[in-house]
Parts: C-alpha cells; sequence; structure tokens
C-alpha cells in the first residue's frame, strides 16, 4: 500500500523559549533568531508563557524563538514528501530558489538524519535516507504501522546552516492511540537494560547520564556510533518540539570510555512530558531505548469527585438499571 502523506499546517503557535544548549549538548536545527513581534498583549492566540499583565490591550513587544522541527518551512528551505512506491518514503529539500537542493555537508556521520514518531510519541526510527542526483532523498519507509507521524529532517545545507524542518504524515488504517508510558528511571529493550540519572530542567543545562547493563554487568565495550557513544533525541509531548543532543567525549580521543555510562547535557525548553529515546550501538547492532521524563513542575491534579452516596436513577431511554448520565 502507499503510504498517503499529507503536509502539516505550520506548527501551532508557539511561544515557549528554547534556550541556548551549553556544553556538547546542542539543538538539532539552531534557535531561530529572535523575532520581535507585536501583538495585543491581551490576545488569546498568543500566549506568552508568563502572568497576564492586563495592560488593557496595549500592544506590548514579544521575543520567541521556536524549537527545532516545529516549521516545515524556514529560512528559505522546505521539506516536501513527495511520491514513493509501497515501502519506500521519499522527500525533497527545496532551497530559497525552489529548486531541490542537492549540496549538504556532513554532520554526525551523515548528510541527512530522519527521525520519524507517532504523534503519541510511540514507534520512533532513527533512519538515513541516500540522496538521488535529482535531490530526492529515498529510504526503506520507518513509518511502522496506520496513524500520524512527525517526520523530522535533520541536515546542514551547504553554504548554510544546521535546519531541522518537520512534516506530518498520515498512514491510512485503524488508528489506535497509545498513552504516553509513565515516567521511569530504567528500562529494558534487546536484552539489555539502560538506566538513566538526572532530570532535565527547563532553561538551564542538566547533566543526563544513561547506563548500559546486560545480564546484569556493565557494558563496557560500546561500539561508535554517529560519532558518539550514543545518540539521543527528546521530544515534547504535545507538540513535538525537538531536541537532539550528543554525548560528552568522543571515541578514540584517549578519554572517553566505551560505556557503560554515557552522559549528555541537555537543555529543554520549557516544563512538561518529554521522551527520551537514546540509540546506542553494541554487538554490530544499534538499539534504541526510550524514558518518559517529566521537566519541571508540574500541575498538582485535581481531585476526583467523591461517588454519589445514592444510586442514579435508571435511564428509561437505555433499559439498563443503573446507568445514568450526569
Amino acid at each position: 500500500m502507499n503510504t498517503a502523506t499529507k503536509l502539516s499546517g505550520f506548527a501551532l503557535g508557539l511561544a515557549a523559549v528554547f534556550g541556548t544548549a551549553y556544553g556538547v549538548g546542542h539543538l538539532a536545527g539552531p534557535v531561530t533568531p529572535a523575532a520581535e513581534t507585536r501583538h495585543d498583549a491581551t490576545d488569546a492566540g498568543h500566549d506568552s508563557g508568563g502572568p497576564d499583565h492586563g495592560d488593557g490591550g496595549h500592544a506590548a513587544t514579544v521575543t520567541t524563538h521556536l524549537p527545532g522541527g516545529l516549521l516545515v518551512s524556514d529560512r528559505g528551505y522546505t521539506l516536501q514528501p513527495v511520491t514513493a512506491p509501497a515501502g519506500e518514503f521519499a522527500f525533497r529539500i527545496t532551497g530559497p530558489d525552489g529548486r531541490p537542493v542537492t549540496r549538504f555537508d556532513v554532520a554526525h556521520d551523515k548528510r541527512m538524519h530522519l527521525i520519524v514518531a507517532r504523534r503519541d510519541l510511540s514507534g520512533f526510527r532513527h533512519v538515513h535516507p541516500e540522496l538521488a542526483a535529482d535531490g530526492t532523498w529515498r529510504v526503506a519507509s520507518p513509518l511502522a504501522g496506520p496513524g500520524v507521524w512527525r517526520a523530522f529532517a535533520d541536515f546542514t545545507p551547504t553554504g548554510g546552516e544546521p535546519l531541522t524542518l518537520g512534516v506530518d504524515v498520515t498512514v491510512p488504517g485503524a488508528l489506535e492511540h497509545r498513552s504516553l508510558p509513565a515516567p521511569a528511571t530504567s528500562t529494558t529493550v534487546d536484552g539489555y537494560t539502560v538506566t538513566l540519572a538526572g532530570a532535565p530542567q527547563p532553561g538551564r543545562t542538566s547533566r543526563l547520564t544513561l547506563t548500559v547493563s546486560r545480564d546484569g554487568r556493565p557494558v563496557t565495550d560500546l561500539q561508535p556510533y554517529l560519532g558518539a557513544y550514543g545518540h539521543l533525541v527528546a521530544l515534547r509531548q504535545g507538540d513535538l518540539a525537538y531536541l537532539h543532543v550528543h554525548p560528552e567525549g568522543t571515541p578514540g580521543d584517549g578519554r572517553t570510555p566505551a560505556g557503560p555510562a554515557v552522559t549528555f547535557a541537555a537543555e529543554v525548553p520549557s516544563a512538561g512530558a518529554y521522551r527520551l529515546y537514546l540509540d546506542f550501538r553494541h554487538g554490530d547492532a544499534v538499539h534504541t531505548a526510550e524514558f518518559t521524563v517529566l521537566a519541571g513542575d508540574q500541575p498538582t491534579p485535581t481531585p476526583a469527585a467523591p461517588a454519589p452516596t445514592t444510586a442514579p436513577t435508571p435511564d428509561a431511554g437505555h433499559g439498563t438499571p443503573g446507568h445514568g448520565h450526569s
């Protein structure tokens, strides 16, 4: 079956600020340069993330930054899915002149990183398409099953700046929403156990250390993958803002151990739930460990309403005793 595709609209209005990442951690797709936007401070369609100052509707200047992956087009470059045979995913990057871009710089051992995840943050894949002479990138489809997926193209056009563009892709079929797994500090994948130490804090750099073991023994011979001993992507629940960091150290530098611990410096833009995806290579295979983490203070859940002290009146329309409506 051919994969039906559709471009998403531009990302929902967003005023969360992605601070500049420090150390070796960095945003995949640099922060969009600050853009001053004047708007009515009481406009419900804009939310600066701060308190309502109640300025009586006077215009206010707001500076915003968009995280990577929220736009399908940025700085003149556009991500365009194209029709492909069954079982294949294809796309182009067009440049400011409207023509397909055919020259890309190598970053982290590849000229193009394609990351996909379902909108409910399940089904993550990280693959590397091949570029044809006409500017079309092709790869065996990483879209595993029906649903709405977000596809992120992470690249650097030659002579340009690093970018991460995103587009929604719909795979037809019976949809099944999957709830975000609860936060945890340990997970298993392919017989490996990966533990997480550290927690992201909005607006500042946090150290996240992931430790890999197998059969109760630390893994001390991780293999380099994309120029590092680990590759981490974080997606924010809701809008799927994209954060991409790399670990401290470099394989073969004489100082960086090949496991069991891999430490990342990361900065998240706001409080909320994030899904972390760690790719690591061992035994000549790439494995992906997934975590849910919470950044910052979370709102206190609203207490459930007390149960009624009397049984509800049966609804004659349903014909089922005790089945009432509120």
